[in-house]
């Protein structure tokens, strides 16, 4: 396994960060979704802002590629059909159930894309506070994966270490012209609380969330 690479996410307001050690115990787990049966998610919550609204999430197909883990269209989905006939904005958000949290917080998940000369996809990962499950709620981002730089064409893990209290929803938003954009899969969140560190640092004001995210190799 290579070593954890280091990316600095944009964040939406002032933050505190959080200097957190670079190995840690996992401790209990408050989420683990695998994606077996996208039809039977119950609390996830899909919301297609796109212009115009397409196709939403989906079961992932196994005939453009496997999963990360477990059986070969066990993850979510979401391609260029997200805007209507694949032309349009696509807008496309996967949100978490309502989670509850009590300080230092991990958060891992999986993606890939299929990674075909001449498309780019984009998602976004953020986070929101509380109960609502407006996308405008979700004002915090953690980072964005592909745009600029080339979305994973293999899977690859993304992890990050947040300071969270409270409870509140992570996002996965899609997004970009659907005439350039293709299909990505998203496998293997993970949520859990972790030990209390040694030592924190704490700068800044917010949320407390670290806007600090490692990407590894996937299998």
């Amino acid at each position: 396994m290579k070593p954890c690479k280091t990316l600095l996410a944009a964040a939406a307001c002032a933050l505190a960060v959080v200097a957190v050690p670079a190995a840690q115990a996992a401790g209990a787990v408050i989420l683990n979704q695998s994606f077996n049966n996208v039809g039977a998610l119950g609390n996830w919550l899909t919301t297609n802002n796109s212009a115009p609204p397409g196709q939403a999430w989906f079961q992932g197909n196994a005939d453009v590629f496997n999963a990360q883990a477990g059986a070969a269209d066990a993850y979510i989905a979401a391609n260029y059909l997200s805007a209507a006939q694949g032309a349009g904005r696509i807008d496309n958000w996967l949100i978490t159930p309502e989670l509850t949290f009590g300080g230092a917080t991990h958060l891992s998940f999986y993606t890939r894309s299929q990674s075909v000369p001449g498309f780019g996809d984009l998602l976004e990962v953020r986070f929101s506070p509380g109960a609502g499950t407006a996308t405008s709620g979700f004002s915090t981002l953690l980072t964005t994966i592909g745009g600029q730089s080339a979305y994973p064409g293999s899977w690859q893990q993304f992890c990050a270490d947040l300071d969270l209290s409270g409870s509140g929803r992570f996002a996965f938003r899609y997004l970009g012209d659907a005439v350039t954009s293709n299909y990505i899969g998203i496998d293997s969140i993970l949520v859990s609380a972790v030990p209390e560190p040694s030592a924190w640092l704490m700068l800044g004001l917010g949320l407390g969330v670290l806007p600090l995210l490692r990407r590894q190799s996937g299998t």
